[in-house]
């Protein structure tokens, strides 16, 4: 089905550019993810999402904070523009 959304110019090249790195349509990308933000709460935690990465422990003792999904993605789309030269103003 059809449909128009008005999205944030930088939200909307975002999606591109993911879209573009996992070489699928924007379409698809965005039907994805919008079925997982529509996931039922318990359906979602059965299948491991919404759950905090693990923290793992240094020698010395002290915890090291986990990293969110959205943290990594952007962590990952950063270093994917950059090898594609395609870096985004800091």
């Amino acid at each position: 089905m059809r449909t128009t959304i008005d999205l944030p110019e930088d939200l909307l090249r975002r999606a591109k550019a993911i879209a573009a790195l996992r070489g699928v349509k924007l379409k698809d990308l965005v039907a994805s993810l919008l079925a997982k933000g529509l996931m039922e709460p318990e359906q979602a935690e059965r299948l491991g999402h919404d759950r905090p990465i693990p923290v793992s422990l240094r020698p010395s003792g002290r915890t090291i904070p986990s990293l969110t999904n959205a943290e990594l993605e952007e962590i990952f789309l950063r270093d994917d523009l950059k090898e594609w030269g395609l870096d985004r103003p800091a």
